[in-house]
């Protein structure tokens, strides 16, 4: 008979220890462990082939066939997953509350039932009246988008099964529990066992799944870490509360790369996908004036042109501050050493603020020269050119180091009307790298970039 036994089990990391702490011994999280019941059934097959198990085939033997990606009409999501939905994947996406989440599924859901196949929208968190005044708002009226107010999973496993839909959404994971546990939902067991079942479920019949996931105050997606090895693909929604751009980043997918970025702009009819981002987000910008470069920065295989505003201005204080929004903090800290260094700018007794306008996050070495040249403009209080996009690395030397995709971002730059780029001298390019009507300016070091760029 099965042994009952009792665990103390950490809602953060999901380690399991035989009595409460206040303090988890693992992740060093305040207050995570609940009281869990853990059945110890130690009964095993005899033979690792009287259970039942698969057979193991020739790789040339294995039919790949009807495993063809499902094509989704939104450009931006279609880029990010890698081309499509794979057939039985399982596909985690998680932001902030109130971010999209919901609004950008549905609005998925809704174009594949517009070609005539099955989705079903589970919902455990809202009522399927609450989900019909959405799609109103939407302009969303598909008689084969069924939705499902439900959170026991042997209720929406039965669903599934019988409808057989092109795809499914669970919205959201925290929210289903299963009648085989005592602990209630978003537990780390109810999380673990529902996703692990929904999975199994979705490879069995080749339907993709759609995992909607809670985020911490910290921004980790909610629940065990072991949800993310789970699933194929996670999913972050990302984006400023008071801006209306949208992004999608891929951080795990088994089916694509993780470099890609779809960008939205969050409007009254929904999420609408943003053609033309480098546009949109040089659309209020300022020519001419002191603190403001222009970045080429790559978003996966896209060149992205975004604009870095810089401030520096005299300190009140003993201790200077540093503010950075939208670039790395350590990287500000980088280049203002650099410039005082190797420059000579006195920003000892200066504030600095570092802000990407948009509400975009710059990770990309790449940008390091833009925002040198960004703080060096307001320093000296010496406005940028209004035509020169700028490029490249600094290095702890006052060196500039080149970059990947030079010639895609000469071209992204040519292409929204900049006819100079200012770019770190490597080596040489041919000339059919440079489009037409641009010039470039090669600089060596940061000493002669600023010279370069300021006029």
């Amino acid at each position: 008979m099965a042994k009952i036994k009792t665990r103390y089990v950490c809602q953060q990391c999901g380690s399991a220890q035989p009595k409460w702490m206040g303090r988890c011994p693992d992740c060093g999280e305040w207050n995570t462990l609940v009281e869990t019941v853990v059945t110890d059934d130690r009964r095993r097959a005899s033979h690792p082939l009287a259970a039942g198990g698969t057979s193991p085939q020739a790789l040339p033997a294995i039919s790949a066939d009807g495993f063809e990606r499902i094509p989704v009409a939104i450009g931006e999501v279609s880029r990010v997953l890698g081309g499509g939905l794979v057939p039985g994947s399982g596909v985690l996406i998680s932001g902030d509350p109130g971010i999209g989440k919901s609004t950008l599924l549905l609005q998925i859901a809704s174009l594949l039932a517009r070609q005539g196949h099955k989705v079903l929208y589970i919902s455990g968190e809202e009522s399927p009246q609450q989900i019909k005044l959405r799609a109103e708002r939407l302009a969303i009226t598909n008689e084969t988008l069924y939705i499902l107010g439900e959170t026991r999973l042997e209720s929406i496993a039965a669903h599934i099964e019988q409808m057989q839909p092109r795809l499914a959404i669970i919205d959201s994971i925290q929210s289903i529990s299963t009648d085989a546990l005592s602990s209630s939902a978003g537990s780390v067991s109810q999380v673990r066992d529902c996703a692990g079942y929904l999975l199994r479920l979705a490879k069995a019949h080749s339907i993709p799944i759609f995992f909607v996931g809670h985020v911490t105050k910290g921004g980790a997606i909610a629940g065990p870490k072991v949800l993310e090895h789970m699933v194929d693909t996670v999913l972050y929604l990302e984006g400023e509360r008071f801006h209306a751009y949208r992004l999608l980043r891929a951080v795990k997918n088994r089916f694509g790369s993780t470099d890609e970025v779809g960008i939205f702009e969050m409007t009254e009819a929904g999420l609408e996908e943003v053609s033309n981002p480098s546009e949109a987000f040089l659309a209020e910008r300022l020519p001419n004036a002191a603190g403001s470069a222009i970045a080429v920065t790559m978003e996966g295989t896209r060149p992205l042109l975004v604009e870095i505003q810089a401030l520096a201005s005299t300190t009140a204080f003993n201790i200077p501050r540093r503010t950075a929004n939208g670039v790395d903090f350590n990287r500000l800290l980088l280049l203002a050493a650099v410039l005082s260094r190797r420059v000579g700018m006195r920003l000892a007794d200066q504030d600095l603020f570092v802000n990407v306008v948009g509400g975009l996050r710059v990770g990309e070495p790449a940008a390091d020269l833009a925002i040198a040249v960004a703080i060096g403009s307001s320093f000296r209080n010496q406005p940028v050119a209004a035509d020169l996009a700028i490029v490249g690395e600094v290095g702890l030397s006052g060196e500039l180091r080149s970059v990947s995709h030079l010639a895609q971002r000469l071209n992204e730059a040519a292409r929204l009307g900049f006819t100079r780029c200012l770019v770190p001298r490597g080596r040489r390019r041919g000339k059919k790298s440079v489009p037409e009507g641009m010039e470039v300016i090669s600089a060596r070091t940061l000493q002669e970039a600023l010279e370069a760029a300021l006029v």
